[in-house]
């Protein structure tokens, strides 16, 4: 019955998810916005790398860089939408506390109303690598795709991303608008250190030490190679030097590495949560708006 109970509250709470992610629009508007807005993201990058460049798209940095692009749009909306769920429903929507007393789990709610933003992610994302090969040459073909190693990887890395998303948003119950710094902050370290848009080569010594650590940096490197192994054996083979920086590490360990951090991810934002919670109810900031 328990079960019954969650597995409704997480349908329930999908479908309030996707009517707010759409705003209540023409289901017709919201696809042809689904479709644009994350091409539209990727192409400023895209220029900027062809201006730099001098065009020199055919190569398997391009690729890298795109890929990689793409795949952070997984961390910027679901890592900041699984923390947005409670500033919204109290600071915009000020309901956060009639679902908080709710009889329902309030992990069930977080988790439904996150699956609609994974799928929404997941659609752009789709949509992005797809219009990268069929317009820009990217290079990923599906007869090369490692189907096996990308479903591996996509579970562990979006876990791990929800996870540390659920940490984020028991520190949002404690903090008004400043939350949002504290979450582009954190996407931001991921950016710039996990490989997103240059390999970690490209970076200092000492942040190429912080960057081993970091599972973000493990994701992407699984994703490239499961999405588009040949361009990944080029950059891990250009003049006998490991371009990635990962290029020795084997999928086995990369997944272990990821299942693992998932774990230790899970026991610290579940205490961190947890914790965060128990404040909010002490201090009575379940409901606290700062109308913002």
């Amino acid at each position: 019955m328990a079960v019954m109970n969650d597995l409704r509250t997480i349908k329930n709470a999908a479908w309030l998810g996707w009517e707010m992610e759409a705003n209540w629009a023409d289901p017709f508007l919201f696809a042809t916005y689904s479709i644009v807005k994350p091409i539209s993201a990727t192409l400023i990058l895209v220029f900027m790398y062809m201006i730099v460049t001098g065009g020199n798209t055919d190569n398997a940095y391009f690729s890298y860089m795109y890929v990689g692009s793409a795949l952070y749009m997984y961390i910027a909306e679901v890592l900041f939408g699984v923390t947005w769920i409670i500033h919204d429903d109290r600071e915009h929507y000020m309901s956060l506390k009639q679902v908080y007393i709710a009889p329902i789990k309030f992990y069930a709610y977080i988790l439904g109303r996150s699956a609609i933003k994974i799928a929404i992610t997941t659609a752009g994302v789709i949509i992005t690598l797809a219009f990268g090969v069929l317009a820009l040459g990217v290079d990923i073909s599906l007869w090369d795709v490692d189907w096996l190693l990308l479903l591996g990887s996509t579970a562990l890395g979006m876990s791990c991303i929800c996870v540390l998303g659920l940490a984020l948003g028991g520190i949002t119950f404690l903090t008004a608008r400043h939350s949002i710094g504290i979450n582009e902050g954190v996407a931001g370290v991921f950016y710039v250190m996990s490989g997103i848009i240059f390999p970690i080569t490209a970076l200092p010594t000492w942040a190429q030490s912080i960057s081993k650590i970091l599972p973000v940096t493990y994701w992407m490197d699984s994703m490239r190679r499961a999405l588009m192994p040949d361009a990944m054996a080029e950059l891990g083979s250009v003049a006998g030097v490991d371009v990635t920086g990962l290029s020795g590490i084997s999928d086995l360990y990369i997944m272990v590495y990821l299942a693992i951090s998932t774990a230790v991810f899970f026991a610290l934002s579940m205490a961190v949560f947890k914790y965060a919670d128990g404040v909010a109810r002490r201090k009575g900031k379940i409901d606290w708006t700062s109308t913002y």
